[in-house]
Protein backbone atom coordinates (compact mmCIF):
# COMPACT_ATOMS: atom_id res chain seq x y z
CA UNK A 1 0.00 0.00 0.00
CA UNK A 2 1.48 3.38 -0.99
CA UNK A 3 1.92 5.99 1.74
CA UNK A 4 -0.84 8.55 2.12
CA UNK A 5 -0.13 12.19 1.32
CA UNK A 6 -1.17 15.38 3.07
CA UNK A 7 -4.15 17.28 1.77
CA UNK A 8 -3.60 20.65 0.16
CA UNK A 9 -5.66 23.62 1.35
CA UNK A 10 -9.19 23.44 -0.05
CA UNK A 11 -8.77 19.87 -1.29
CA UNK A 12 -10.88 18.23 1.41
CA UNK A 13 -13.93 20.35 0.62
CA UNK A 14 -13.47 19.82 -3.12
CA UNK A 15 -13.20 16.05 -2.74
CA UNK A 16 -16.25 15.91 -0.46
CA UNK A 17 -18.26 18.01 -2.90
CA UNK A 18 -17.25 15.74 -5.78
CA UNK A 19 -18.13 12.63 -3.76
CA UNK A 20 -21.56 14.05 -2.97
CA UNK A 21 -22.14 14.92 -6.63
CA UNK A 22 -22.95 11.20 -7.10
CA UNK A 23 -25.72 11.39 -4.49
CA UNK A 24 -26.24 11.54 -0.73
CA UNK A 25 -23.64 9.78 1.43
CA UNK A 26 -22.86 9.44 5.12
CA UNK A 27 -19.45 10.42 6.47
CA UNK A 28 -17.87 6.96 6.51
CA UNK A 29 -18.91 6.28 2.92
CA UNK A 30 -17.50 9.66 1.81
CA UNK A 31 -14.12 8.86 3.38
CA UNK A 32 -14.15 5.31 2.03
CA UNK A 33 -14.96 6.39 -1.55
CA UNK A 34 -12.12 8.92 -1.55
CA UNK A 35 -9.68 6.37 -0.14
CA UNK A 36 -10.76 3.65 -2.58
CA UNK A 37 -10.78 5.98 -5.58
CA UNK A 38 -7.24 7.21 -4.83
CA UNK A 39 -5.89 3.69 -4.19
CA UNK A 40 -5.31 4.51 -0.51
CA UNK A 41 -3.20 7.60 -1.28
CA UNK A 42 -5.72 10.03 0.23
CA UNK A 43 -7.12 8.96 3.60
CA UNK A 44 -9.64 11.33 5.10
CA UNK A 45 -9.69 10.91 8.88
CA UNK A 46 -12.70 11.70 11.08
CA UNK A 47 -10.87 14.66 12.62
CA UNK A 48 -10.73 16.33 9.21
CA UNK A 49 -13.90 14.96 7.61
CA UNK A 50 -16.55 16.01 10.11
CA UNK A 51 -15.25 19.54 10.75
CA UNK A 52 -15.16 20.03 6.96
CA UNK A 53 -18.74 18.76 6.62
CA UNK A 54 -19.88 21.11 9.41
CA UNK A 55 -18.12 24.07 7.73
CA UNK A 56 -19.78 23.15 4.47
CA UNK A 57 -23.18 22.90 6.14
CA UNK A 58 -22.66 26.37 7.64
CA UNK A 59 -21.79 27.73 4.19
CA UNK A 60 -24.92 26.15 2.72
CA UNK A 61 -23.01 23.82 0.37
CA UNK A 62 -24.38 20.60 1.91
CA UNK A 63 -27.40 19.60 3.94
CA UNK A 64 -27.51 16.72 6.37
CA UNK A 65 -30.39 14.43 7.25
CA UNK A 66 -30.43 11.51 9.66
CA UNK A 67 -31.16 8.07 8.26
CA UNK A 68 -30.10 4.44 8.48
CA UNK A 69 -26.87 3.20 6.90
CA UNK A 70 -26.42 0.03 4.86
CA UNK A 71 -25.34 -1.64 8.13
CA UNK A 72 -28.58 -0.66 9.90
CA UNK A 73 -26.91 2.07 11.93
CA UNK A 74 -28.12 5.60 12.45
CA UNK A 75 -26.06 7.94 10.26
CA UNK A 76 -26.22 11.47 8.97
CA UNK A 77 -26.48 11.56 5.19
CA UNK A 78 -25.16 14.63 3.40
CA UNK A 79 -26.29 15.92 0.03
CA UNK A 80 -25.20 18.79 -2.18
CA UNK A 81 -27.29 21.91 -2.32
CA UNK A 82 -27.58 24.14 -5.37
CA UNK A 83 -24.91 26.39 -3.85
CA UNK A 84 -22.75 23.30 -3.28
CA UNK A 85 -22.99 22.35 -6.96
CA UNK A 86 -21.96 25.88 -7.94
CA UNK A 87 -19.06 25.72 -5.48
CA UNK A 88 -17.97 22.35 -6.89
CA UNK A 89 -17.90 23.78 -10.41
CA UNK A 90 -15.96 26.86 -9.30
CA UNK A 91 -13.47 24.92 -7.16
CA UNK A 92 -12.95 22.34 -9.91
CA UNK A 93 -12.03 25.07 -12.41
CA UNK A 94 -9.68 26.65 -9.89
CA UNK A 95 -8.06 23.32 -9.00
CA UNK A 96 -7.42 22.43 -12.69
CA UNK A 97 -5.96 25.89 -13.29
CA UNK A 98 -3.62 25.43 -10.32
CA UNK A 99 -2.66 21.87 -11.37
CA UNK A 100 -1.95 23.03 -14.93
CA UNK A 101 0.29 25.84 -13.65
CA UNK A 102 2.24 23.45 -11.39
CA UNK A 103 2.58 21.02 -14.31
CA UNK A 104 4.04 23.81 -16.46
CA UNK A 105 6.77 24.38 -13.89
CA UNK A 106 7.45 20.69 -13.31
CA UNK A 107 7.61 19.96 -17.04
CA UNK A 108 9.74 23.00 -17.91
CA UNK A 109 12.80 22.25 -20.04
CA UNK A 110 14.31 25.72 -19.99
CA UNK A 111 16.34 27.04 -17.09
CA UNK A 112 15.31 30.28 -15.39
CA UNK A 113 17.10 33.36 -16.67
CA UNK A 114 20.05 34.44 -14.51
CA UNK A 115 19.47 37.61 -12.56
Amino acid sequence: MPPSVEFRQGAIELLILKTLSWGPQHGFSIARWIQDTTNDVLCLEEGSLYPALHRMENKGWVEGEWGVSEHNRRAKFYRLTTDGRRQLASDTRGWWRYADAVACVLNATARPAAV
